[in-house]
């Protein structure tokens, strides 16, 4: 099955600040694109980074990597927003959940 296409719409907040909602799937075909946007922010002075990843069906290693990527470019912090359960469990194993500013999503706050 092929993976469903990433979109990433930027909005900045102020500056320095920049949240990135990201719908679709976040694998091995499109963790680049959300590492190039990343450090493409990053360069242009955004310190800190929300990920909202509500819309994100799929999340492998590389989506993860992506976000590891994207924490170690930058001198602010890195916080993902709308994290669902099986995303969180993956963050939980991997340690990541302790390195990443990390907020549920509805479904994980109502039950959590």
């Amino acid at each position: 099955m092929a993976s469903q296409l990433l979109t990433i719409e930027v909005t900045r907040l102020d500056a320095g600040r920049a949240r990135l909602r990201l719908t679709g799937d976040l694998d091995y075909d499109t963790a680049p694109e959300l590492t190039d946007l990343a450090a493409e922010l990053r360069r242009e002075g955004c310190q800190e980074l929300e990920i909202d990843v509500t819309g994100v069906g799929l999340c492998d290693s590389s989506g993860l990597s992506a976000f590891l990527v994207a924490h170690r470019a930058g001198t602010g912090p890195v916080r993902l927003t709308g994290v669902g359960p099986q995303l969180q469990q993956l963050l939980d194993r991997t340690g990541l959940a302790e390195l990443l500013a990390v907020e549920p999503g509805a479904d994980l706050r109502a039950t959590g």
